[in-house]
């Protein structure tokens, strides 16, 4: 990232911390991010979004949603398309709508009236925060009000549905070209669990891997990845407190050559976590991800190599 991308990076972010937010015309709902020389390598980034939807209508403050970002993740893997991946990352608030969970996940206490299907709420509505998030931080309502069927379809349709149309075609166009495709879901995480996450007080390691119990991706990327990781002097946990949600169960299909694993950040590592600002940290963490990026095409490349392509 150039200085001055750094630069309009911060006055963006500090633009939403300012309350009330100034209307602007919206960006699309994602941005895909070409390799030069493409490989065997997909990244993507669902929760980094920075936009909030004029139709939000939350009550929560700006700054306790800010802390629900993924804030910054897009940026620490901006090199992955050097080393060629295709890198896709939403560019809508995560809280708005999750692209993260599925369709029915339909949290019942914030909707208002029926919905055109039986609601599955999983444990993630259950917590208050499903397809659509009701609580943020240690329990904060975002709404006043509850939505309609109309306002969630609104949202899964010019957000969610393109975030998984353009994933999938990205995925299925690799898996075309190498015969394998090697796919990173980038997320980050708090560094201790809040009242809202599966393991609240509970102390987390550097990077959390999620390949839901070894079903969405071959033991050797997984294994690449966190001795990679460890080899940069970093602790690493694998399916420990997260395993992984839709995204990888959705797209991770080892038999058809595709190998989806989910990767968490802590926060502390590269954010202030009072300001939600980059710290010192931000840019060694960053140069040990693209040396993670170079690590992982590396070793796609030579997957692809021995299926013949």
């Amino acid at each position: 990232m150039t200085e001055d991308q750094n630069a309009q990076s911060i006055k963006d972010h500090e633009k939403l911390a300012a309350e009330p937010m100034e209307p602007s015309a919206p960006p699309e709902p994602v941005s895909v991010i070409g390799p030069r020389e493409p490989a065997p390598l997909v990244f993507d980034a669902p929760h980094s979004g920075r936009h909030y939807p004029e139709d939000f209508g939350h009550v929560a403050g700006i700054e306790l949603l800010m802390g629900g970002e993924d804030r910054f993740v897009d940026e620490l893997f901006a090199d992955a398309p050097d080393h060629g991946a295709t890198y896709l990352v939403a560019n809508f608030a995560r809280t708005y709508i999750d692209p993260n969970r599925r369709l029915s996940d339909i949290d019942v206490m914030l909707l208002d009236g029926d919905w055109h299907e039986t609601p599955e709420p999983t444990i993630m509505s259950e917590r208050g925060v499903g397809l659509v998030f009701r609580l943020i931080g240690n329990g904060t309502s975002i709404y006043d009000r509850r939505l309609s069927a109309a306002d969630i379809t609104n949202r899964i349709e010019r957000y969610w549905r393109p975030y998984h149309e353009c994933l999938g075609a990205m995925i299925d166009r690799t898996v075309a070209r190498f015969g394998v495709c090697y796919h990173l879901d980038c997320h980050s995480m708090m560094p201790v669990g809040n009242e809202l996450a599966p393991d609240p007080g509970r102390d987390r390691a550097d990077f959390v891997l999620g390949d839901l119990d070894g079903t969405t991706c071959e033991a050797g990327f997984t294994r690449l990845v966190a001795e990679t990781l460890e080899g940069l002097g970093y602790s690493v946990a694998v399916n420990d407190p997260y395993k992984g949600a839709l995204i990888v169960e959705r797209y991770g299909a080892p038999d058809k050559g595709v190998h989806s694993l989910q990767i968490e950040i802590n926060r502390k590592l590269y954010m202030n976590l009072e300001t939600l600002e980059r710290s010192a940290g931000f840019e060694p963490l960053r140069a040990d991800l693209t040396k993670l990026a170079a690590a992982i095409a590396a070793y796609s490349a030579a997957s692809a190599s021995s299926i013949g392509t």
